[in-house]
This record gives structure tokens, C-alpha cells and sequence, in this order.
């Protein structure tokens, strides 16, 4: 028996939209689930564009107040995907109202931000999902289990890249993103989170790093009325830019490997040019995300002049069979989203954890803290252990 699972999405920008079309699409690709998800009610402050989700997407109701959500008894699971700076106060209230919880990265500003909702969601014993949708691609999850097997020896370096263009415009808005008290700390929430998680997913806990940081588009024009995703504005009053639009980190593994982060959201030329680098002793693995369903594999006991080869990755990878009857058959960014969606319904389902959890969140915002800190003290510093 199928039973259905009220939802709800607080925010209905460009991501908020993504999860709508994830909780729609999860049945086809995943029709053994026992739970259903039934669209209740979304929330978005921006006025008319929750009504227009509802007319799009069958949600029963709106609200313009995400406090209605969390007194709703239709709703048993809620898509926390507002801005930054709102990720705490609603993640924790919708946990303590007995909620369960998929909610964007970064959780917060800070670590102690994504300690509070992790917390919350653990006293209340119900499930908490975070959006590090980049682990969910098959190819990173043969990469992680060809590493962990030994397959390219002892790992010794890895290079993450996350590079993009999205803030490169000088005419782009200044939003929330720009602002330390609603967007955190810049490019670090945005893209480095998740290279920090896909570090620690393929490789284990950072110990140690040292961390640069620069500002290169110091001021930006204020938009004159609501934004979504990245919107330009020009001739409006301009003000400053309050934090990063790139990192470059050296990192040092608890298994003695060494590696580099670098994120940027100002690269010109780059559109999503993100991914990793891993290499051992015996060999190495190479992902693009522009090429999500590619491995480049290099194995063997040549070590020098060593080819590469492309491996496509298929239905025995990962969740790919849920979308794709044989490899080389592409999937893109929205089916991450698919997957996530599934893992945290099965969480739900079962009560046990499936995919990226608030510990997860906490790690990557711990490994944030400690590159702001190291970039404000010009040192290594020690990545805090996890609580």
C-alpha cells in the first residue's frame, strides 16, 4: 500500500521550483516507494508567485508566511529552500513541529547554524535531508567506491574545482547572496560547500587547511524589486559587496593525503566547470561535471605514461537504472534532485538515513568556518573534530 505524504516548499525561487518538479517526477523513477508526495502548500513572501506555483504545480493552498507551514497538520515533510539567513529559525521550527526536513546547503550561515537545525531535527526524531546534490551523480559514487576499494592505490593529492559565471556581470543585482547577514560567507556557502562535501564524501575528514579569499567585484547595483535566481540591475544605487566571490584552500586529509579547493562565482568563461581530481599511487579518477556520466580512469602498474580511459558509467552504478536502461545514456542536474527526493522519502519511510544528513551539513560548515578563519588570519588552522 501506497500511502500519500503532505509537502510542503518554503521559498519558490529557482530552487524552490527544482524540488517541486523532483517530489512530482520521484514516483516514475521510483515506483516502489511507499510514500506518495502530495503537494499541500507552498510558501514564498514574494507576492503572486506562490499562487502561480499552486496554478502550475497543484499545490492546495499558499501562504506568503512560512509559520503557517509549520502549523499545518496536512503537512508531514517540508522543502526548506528560502534564502540563507532563514534556513536556521525555519529548519528548526518546522523539526520542533514535527516536520521532516529536505533543506538547501549551506543551513545557515555558520556551523553553529547547521548544528541548531541538526539538533532540532534529532530531538525531534524526525528526518533531515540537506541539497548535496553533486555526491548523488553515479559516476562521483564509482569514483568514491573505486577509491575506497583501492582501485587507484593510496590516495596522495585531489584537486576540487567549482567555477562558475552566474555573479560575473557587473550589472548582476546586488541580492541577499551579497550580504553577510543574510548570505553568509559568499562563494564559500554557495559553491564551496559542496566541494567540501564531495571531498569528504570521496575522501574522508579534513583535518587541517589554509585558505585565501578575494572580493573582484567590490560594489553592485541594488535591485528596485523582487529577484529570482540571478538577476541583473543597473542605474540603481550601488553598494558594496560584503562577501567572496572566490577561495583557493589547501587542504590536509586524516589520511595524510593532501588537497586543493577553488571556487569561484565571477569566472568569466566558466558555466558550471565543476569537479575533482583524485590520485593515488597506482592510478587516478577524473569526474566533469559537464560530462556527469563520464569517469576518466587511469589503473595500472605503468605509473609512467599511463593512459586514461573513459568509462561510462551504467545501471550498476549508483541510482542510474532508475533512469537510464544502459550507459552512456545521459542524465542531468535535475535528476540529482530526483534522487535526492527519493533518498529522503525512503528516509522517511523507513526512519533511517538515506543520502546527505544534517551531520553531513555540520561537517561542510565546520570545514567553511575554519577556511574563513584561516583567510582572516593569513594561517593554517585545525578543522574542528566532529561533536
Amino acid at each position: 500500500m501506497v500511502d500519500a505524504l503532505g509537502v510542503a516548499v518554503v521559498g519558490f525561487g529557482w530552487m524552490g521550483r527544482v524540488h517541486t518538479q523532483a517530489y512530482a517526477r520521484v514516483v516514475h523513477h521510483f515506483p516502489g516507494l511507499p510514500l506518495r508526495p502530495e503537494p499541500v502548500v507552498v510558501a514564498e513572501e514574494v507576492p503572486g508567485r506562490a499562487e502561480e506555483a499552486a496554478a502550475q504545480y497543484g499545490f492546495a493552498s499558499t501562504t506568503r508566511d512560512w509559520r503557517d507551514v509549520a502549523a499545518d497538520p496536512r503537512v508531514r515533510a517540508v522543502s526548506i529552500t528560502a534564502p540563507n539567513f532563514l534556513h536556521r529559525e525555519i529548519g528548526v521550527a518546522m523539526a520542533e513541529a514535527g516536520k521532516h526536513i529536505w533543506i538547501e546547503k549551506p543551513v545557515g550561515l555558520t556551523a553553529e547554524d547547521a548544528r541548531a537545525v541538526a539538533d532540532a531535527v534529532a530531538k525531534a526524531g524526525v528526518q533531515g535531508a540537506v541539497g548535496f546534490n553533486y555526491r548523488n551523480a553515479p559516476a562521483v559514487e564509482a569514483a568514491r567506491d573505486l577509491i575506497a576499494s583501492g582501485g587507484i592505490g593510496r590516495v596522495t593529492h585531489a584537486r576540487v574545482r567549482l567555477f562558475s559565471d552566474y555573479a560575473a556581470h557587473p550589472e548582476g543585482a546586488l541580492t541577499w547572496r551579497y550580504e553577510r547577514e543574510r548570505g553568509g560567507s559568499g562563494v564559500l556557502g554557495d559553491l564551496a560547500s559542496h566541494g567540501a562535501d564531495l571531498a569528504r564524501f570521496l575522501l574522508g575528514d579534513i583535518t587541517s587547511l589554509s585558505a585565501d579569499t578575494a572580493v573582484f567585484l567590490p560594489e553592485r547595483a541594488r535591485p528596485t524589486g523582487a529577484t529570482a535566481g540571478h538577476s541583473r540591475a543597473s542605474g540603481g544605487e550601488m553598494g558594496a559587496v560584503e562577501n567572496e566571490d572566490y577561495v583557493n584552500c589547501l587542504l590536509r586529509f586524516a589520511s595524510g593525503a593532501r588537497g586543493v579547493l577553488e571556487a569561484c562565482r565571477v569566472s568569466v568563461g566558466e558555466q558550471n566547470n565543476y569537479g575533482f581530481e583524485v590520485h593515488g599511487t597506482e592510478g587516478a579518477v577524473f569526474w566533469d561535471f559537464r560530462r556527469m556520466n563520464e569517469l576518466g580512469v587511469s589503473r595500472g602498474t605503468g605509473y609512467q605514461d599511463q593512459p586514461v580511459s573513459t568509462v561510462y558509467v551504467g545501471p550498476g552504478d549508483g541510482e542510474f537504472g532508475a533512469f537510464q536502461p544502459g550507459a552512456a545514456n545521459a542524465m542531468g542536474y535535475d535528476d540529482l534532485k530526483v534522487i535526492e527526493a527519493y533518498r529522503f522519502l525512503r528516509s522517511v519511510a523507513e526512519g533511517v538515513p538515506y543520502g546527505a544528513t544534517l551531520a553531513d551539513a555540520v561537517r561542510s560548515a565546520t570545514v567553511l568556518d575554519a577556511m574563513a578563519r584561516s583567510a582572516e588570519e593569513r594561517a593554517w588552522v585545525t578543522v574542528d573534530a566532529p561533536a
